[in-house]
């Protein structure tokens, strides 16, 4: 299959031409792989695992199987910002549904989706670790502990003005 020519959605299949050939040499570097490339692209749709399953001469299917198990890894395309909801005991029972509820109304999309305008992914996740400052989201890196649903619209209009600022700047 010729991608050299199919480049649409950018996606650029020299530079994963480029992170095959560092780490093809080893087995077991499938996930490296699919990781480096997700970083470039952004996501794996299939158009990019069966590339993937081509140049490495291994099933479709064991590319894919990787991609589905691994919750690290997307086949959908992700917004700039990936806001997590900590849906653990010590969140849950401190109002995280709450404040999942507040996200999901501010951007108006569900868990799993993206804002039309590609700037937020809404995901839950099970306990990270911060218990002590429950109910926790996390904005990328950034985490934001003892939540309201009240505290959500000024979380998120940060990253949007911080998106704004950066497309005046280009």
């Amino acid at each position: 299959m010729d991608h050299s020519i199919e480049n649409n959605n950018s996606i650029n299949y020299q530079k994963i031409d480029q992170i095959i050939d560092k780490y093809k040499s080893d087995d077991s570097m499938l996930i490296r792989i699919l990781q480096k490339t997700q970083q470039e692209v952004g996501y794996l749709p299939m158009k990019v695992q069966s590339y993937i399953s081509e140049r490495l001469n291994i099933p479709i299917s064991t590319v894919n199987g990787v991609v589905t198990f691994y919750s690290l890894f997307s086949q959908d395309e992700q917004g700039k910002y990936t806001v997590g909801v900590c849906m653990g005991t010590a969140c849950y029972v401190k109002g995280a549904q709450e404040v999942l509820d507040a996200i999901k109304k501010e951007l108006q999309i569900d868990v799993g989706e993206t804002t039309m305008d590609k700037l937020f992914t809404l995901k839950t996740s099970r306990c990270i670790g911060a218990c002590g400052l429950a109910p926790v989201i996390t904005v990328n890196d950034d985490v934001y502990g003892r939540l309201t649903p009240a505290d959500i619209p000024s979380i998120l209009y940060k990253y949007i003005k911080t998106h704004k600022k950066t497309e005046i700047q280009l």
